[in-house]
């Protein structure tokens, strides 16, 4: 066997010896994705992390066919006919992070020459607008939230799901995601329970621009679509009429820069 190849058989074995069908199997140093597709055709949960250049070229596309139903490896001693879905995450880079940094004052650039305190000072007063520090003016457009991402010696603006940050900031176990429409506009509503048993329903909409008129619209469309029913507590972005609705911004911006306790 040719070094650094991990045959499905082998893999498939490993997990069967140490896991049963629905627990979680985890990969620190992905590759090209073995264990990912074959803890998928075993009916495992899997989470895999790839710091490599390739992911695009081999994991990702790997696990697309995957899904499709691909009749390689295991596949048939398993039944393997595809389905199922994953979510891959990219995480910022302290690289990208500099290049998101945008001063309020252009001189505050110079900043970044200067010794450690200053730079501090700085990112905490001259930054507070800058995307990478969640600018909470821009979530009244909450679908169209870009950071830049430095690839291949350019810089490219790029759409990021602050919805899905939210939910791991808060600690949500989603149990369904649905959008809705309403002339127009769209509504991305989350359910689930956060770690004490309440019950959450986030709600995520455009708002930049909205008028009084509009705040009524969206009471009376949140409440003819029953998106807070049973809820125990109720977050949306943006000004809202909505009942006993809370604010998510300041949430937001205080789970991202709390301390984590180890």
């Amino acid at each position: 066997m040719p070094k650094g190849k991990k045959p499905e058989a082998l893999i498939s074995r490993l997990i069967e010896l140490g896991s049963d069908e629905g627990d979680l199997v985890l990969d620190f140093f992905t590759g090209t994705g073995t264990t990912a597709a074959v803890a998928q055709k075993m009916n495992r949960r899997w989470i895999a992390v790839e710091s490599a250049q390739f992911f695009s070229e081999k994991p990702f596309k790997r696990m697309n066919r995957v899904l499709q139903g691909e009749g390689r490896g295991i596949s048939k001693n398993v039944g393997w006919k595809g389905g199922g879905f994953f979510k891959f995450i990219r995480l910022e880079s302290y690289e990208d992070t500099l290049n998101n940094i945008e001063f309020d004052d252009a001189s505050g650039q110079q900043a970044l020459e200067f010794d450690d305190y200053l730079i501090k000072y700085m990112l905490k007063w001259e930054t507070k607008h800058s995307e990478t520090l969640l600018n909470l003016e821009k979530l009244v457009c909450p679908f169209t939230y870009r950071l830049h991402s430095h690839a291949d010696g350019q810089t490219h603006g790029k759409v990021v799901d602050v919805s899905e940050t939210f939910n791991y900031l808060l600690g949500l176990h989603v149990q369904s995601r649905r959008v809705y429409d309403d002339s127009g506009r769209r509504y991305l509503v989350y359910c689930g329970q956060i770690r004490d048993g309440r019950r959450v329903v986030v709600i995520w909409r455009e708002t930049e621009g909205w008028q009084k008129a509009d705040l009524e619209r969206d009471r009376e469309f949140v409440a003819e679509q029953k998106l807070t029913e049973s809820a125990d507590e109720v977050f949306v972005n943006g000004d809202s009429f909505i009942p006993n609705a809370r604010a998510l911004e300041p949430v937001f911006k205080a789970r991202m820069f709390a301390q984590v306790e180890v």
